[in-house]
């Protein structure tokens, strides 16, 4: 069982240390595991630029849905289901730091190519010709 609470406060920019932040969102979520009754209590935090009382909970809880499922979209599913991310077996943290810069830099250097044809689209054109490969890193 879960369930979930939203407070919105008013906020001084420059004492969260981000211009343009107007309000602070807490969303404490607590969650009850039936078998055995326990309970866990877990806050998230997010700084928005609109003030906190120009929106009510339900509105606050639509953007921050929107914007963690358009990150799994537009972010987690490149990374992880075309260029297998998770499919990693290492465990040592800098080799995975490496390889995530490493995604990072092709998909950035991939961005313009991807204005037309999807990700797994133009990583297939490129496979078999590493001269345009070549030409799309020299260019960036």
């Amino acid at each position: 069982m879960s369930t979930w609470r939203l407070h919105a406060f008013d906020l001084e920019p420059l004492t969260a240390g981000f211009p343009f932040a107007r309000s602070l969102i807490v969303v404490r979520s607590e969650q009850t595991v039936k078998k055995t009754g326990h309970t866990t209590t877990e806050s998230r935090y997010y700084l928005s630029s609109v003030p906190a009382q120009d929106c009510m909970p339900s509105r606050w809880l639509t953007w921050i849905r929107g914007h963690w499922g358009g990150v799994e979209i537009r972010n987690h599913w490149r990374r992880d289901a075309v260029l297998g991310e998770d499919g990693s077996r290492s465990r040592n943290v800098t080799l995975l730091a490496n390889l995530a810069l490493l995604r990072n830099a092709l998909l950035r250097v991939l961005a313009p190519e991807l204005e037309h044809q999807s990700l797994p689209a133009v990583l297939e054109r490129l496979h078999s010709h590493p001269a345009r490969c070549f030409a799309l890193l020299t260019q960036s």
